[in-house]
């Protein structure tokens, strides 16, 4: 009787939590408010860092204007909350954020155990090593004895222990809590060698004393699938955040720019004109409970998929990343999205 009686007790608590989080509303906050909160890296170029008067831009910066754009019709409504790896996590948990665009990898325990929901992946990635020219060393399987900086709280720090274990090699870690303290003990030669997403390395490297003493190893030790994250139990802000990106993607694949969005409403392709809100019956603003132009607001304030791309981490940027796996699915790649309709 006592265990009936536990039992049901435990399933009334997890049926008051489920109901609690059924009446999340996050959009409705937001609008009260009157801004999207949004946490990002604390100083990742090319991806979320600020300028000199504080101002931050990058690839995840412009999916919060995005987002905001998509909310208010004005890319400015948006707030940013600079976290550590350690401290990204639980602002999205304690609802200091509204939404996760920090460069992190969707797994199955972020997605379950933390209660969080990621989707879609905005940008395929893998961890690799950067090494300086002078050790000599052509891959990451010539490392053994190495020692390697890091930062805790990541999926880098678990792939790079299981990735010198499978290959029977040892290493030192070099442990810190931010990556502006990991970036400075690699510069300073603390450590031989530097871990984290490819992406981040190219980063990185730019802002090292001597940028081409440093090499970019070839491998790829993981799957880093990266993605904006929201909390369970709100599937109308989980809606939003996911849609924001398709619409970057379907832009792209339009041939909507950022130029020419406002002309393109006029196109005689009607996947074109439901998409930009330009058909008297569409509803596609209205399901979403947003403004029946809430695309156009976005590719207005950011450009389409590729043009963020391109501007912050790809050809027209210093980093000069190559799309791969993140060309659209027609070029080769991978990125694709659902239809407008």
């Amino acid at each position: 009787m006592a265990k009936k009686i536990v039992t049901a007790l435990l399933g009334a608590a997890v049926l008051g939590m489920g109901a609690q989080a059924a009446q999340a509303d996050t959009l409705s906050d937001v609008k009260a408010k009157g801004f999207v909160q949004c946490g990002v890296n604390s100083s990742l170029a090319g991806f979320a860092a600020p300028d000199a008067q504080g101002n931050y831009a990058g690839f995840d910066v412009d999916y919060c204007k995005a987002i905001a754009a998509a909310v208010f019709g004005d890319a400015t409504k948006v707030k940013y909350t600079p976290t550590t790896a350690k401290e990204r996590f639980p602002a999205l948990q304690s609802g200091e954020v509204d939404v996760l665009a920090r460069n992190t990898t969707w797994t199955i325990n972020r997605d379950t155990a933390l209660g969080f929901n990621f989707r879609p992946v905005n940008y395929y990635d893998g961890q690799g090593f950067m090494v300086r020219k002078s050790l000599n060393v052509k891959s990451a399987l010539e490392l053994s004895g190495a020692a390697v900086c890091v930062q805790t709280g990541t999926t880098t720090e678990l792939n790079l222990a299981d990735y010198f274990k499978a290959n029977n090699l040892q290493y030192n870690p070099v442990v810190f809590e931010k990556i502006e303290e990991v970036n400075a003990a690699y510069d300073a030669g603390r450590c031989d060698v530097y871990t984290t997403d490819q992406s981040g390395l190219y980063a990185i490297r730019l802002t090292l004393a001597a940028p081409d003493d440093h090499m970019v190893l070839p491998e790829i030790i993981s799957k880093e699938p990266l993605a904006p994250a929201v909390r369970q139990g709100d599937d109308k802000w989980f809606d939003i955040v996911s849609w924001v990106h398709y619409a970057l993607i379907n832009a792209e694949e339009f041939g909507v720019t950022q130029a020419n969005v406002e002309e393109m409403k006029n196109s005689p392709n009607p996947d074109i004109k439901r998409f930009l809100g330009a058909e008297a019956d569409s509803t596609i603003g209205a399901d979403l409970g947003l403004d029946n132009e809430w695309a156009v607001n976005v590719i207005k304030a950011v450009g389409n998929y590729g043009e963020v791309f391109d501007r912050n981490i790809g050809a027209g940027s210093p980093l000069k990343i190559e799309r791969g796996l993140n060309a659209l699915w027609t070029k080769g790649g991978i990125q694709y999205a659902p239809p407008i309709r």
